[in-house]
């Protein structure tokens, strides 16, 4: 089998066509491989932004109630009961009533409360996220003056800077 010339470069060129296909081929898969991971990436980053989001709103959530909480202990004094408080039945409670004496004065009805510690039984919240906390701001002076019913007098009754004066 005598193979001419022309014949040899005919095959040469449909083995080069072949292997360029061939090359073509793997080119392709491997571009689509790679596509793929920039999906399931761009997938994954979707659901970190979303996790994230979800923690930020519970964090607030959770922040917000420490503010209420030292909102509470700075303006208006404010306590959960305590265990002591609660009566245990209706025989607990009719051994609280008596009837009152002939010579007793008549009923004074205030409400007290235990003395205000300064010390919050909750821990500080610090957004894990951004390293800020997130709690009510302490005043300036760094010391809370307690709640009593003049000092809470003095401070409704300035008036704010926002008023017109003539």
């Amino acid at each position: 089998m005598n193979l001419t010339r022309d014949r040899l470069r005919s095959i040469g060129w449909a083995a080069l066509l072949i292997v360029c296909f061939a090359m073509l081929v793997a080119l392709t898969f491997r571009v689509n491989a790679v596509k793929s991971q920039v999906r399931l990436a761009e997938r994954q980053i979707v659901a970190v932004k979303q996790d994230k989001l979800l923690l930020e709103t519970e964090f607030e959530t959770r922040a917000n109630q420490q503010q209420l909480k030292s909102l509470n202990d700075v303006e208006f004094g404010y306590q959960a009961p305590t265990a002591g408080q609660y009566l245990e039945g209706e025989r607990q409670l009719a051994a609280l009533g008596k009837p009152r004496s002939a010579d007793a004065p008549s009923p004074i009805r205030v409400a007290s409360a235990a003395g205000v510690s300064d010390v919050s039984v909750l821990p500080a919240m610090v957004s894990p996220l951004s390293g800020k906390a997130m709690a009510a701001e302490v005043p300036r002076d760094g010391a809370r003056k307690p709640v009593t019913a003049a000092t809470l007098r003095d401070r409704l009754s300035q008036v704010g800077s926002g008023v017109a004066t003539e």
